[in-house]
């Protein structure tokens, strides 16, 4: 039995309740702002259709550890930044959450990626709607308690960050393991070509 399995048998006997996200987090679009307002360097990091930022600016609108989901371009792509930012208008952004850890809710929504992005209405800009965001069922780990309930997702959390992090080193390494792949073999065969250009030289 897992550490999260330990931890729903011991606080949750009824296991988990599956609540619309549309009742226990409020789904924000954010602010407008022009190419002509940003910097390419300094400020807070400015999200707008895609999960690289459009550029940067002097002020934020969300606070930092916060989830948000791209509404039109790169429309479905999930994100969780760890320093406060700025969310313009073609971003949806979760505040006002109601028993739920937003760690715990970004993990969710990677879970349910293919899901949201099935959602997605693709026309000349690809746009995803509110509602089909708000519609999605969450786990909440027995919401009659509160406490134990974030307890219970704050160990989730830490269970999928550690994986993630593995994820991600692994990538990292086969990455490494490929470039030094393709390197040697690249080598070799500009050693085999020059081999035989030299014994055509000598013959």
């Amino acid at each position: 039995m897992s550490r999260i399995d330990e931890l729903i048998a011991e606080h949750c006997p009824d296991g988990v309740k599956w609540t619309p996200l549309g009742k226990v987090a409020n789904l924000q679009r954010g602010k407008r702002l022009v190419r002509s307002q940003l910097d390419q360097f300094n400020g807070f990091p400015v999200y707008q259709n895609s999960m690289t930022p459009l550029g940067y600016y002097h002020e934020s609108n969300v606070k930092a550890g916060t989830a948000f989901v791209i509404a039109a371009g790169a429309a479905g792509e999930v994100g969780y930044s760890d320093v406060d930012f700025w969310a313009a208008d073609d971003v949806y952004v979760f505040s006002e959450l109601s028993g739920i850890n937003q760690k715990y809710l970004y993990h969710f929504l990677l879970m349910k990626r293919n899901k949201i992005s099935s959602q997605v209405r693709r026309a000349s800009i690809p746009r995803l709607s509110k509602v089909d965001i708000e519609r999605l069922l969450i786990p909440i780990p027995c919401p009659e308690n509160p406490k134990n309930s974030l307890d219970i997702q704050t160990e989730i959390v830490k269970v999928l960050d550690t994986f993630t992090k593995l994820e991600a080193e692994l990538e990292a390494r086969r990455r490494q393991y490929q470039y030094y792949r393709d390197a040697l073999l690249t080598f070799g065969e500009r050693t085999d070509a020059d081999a035989s250009k030299q014994a055509s030289k000598q013959a």
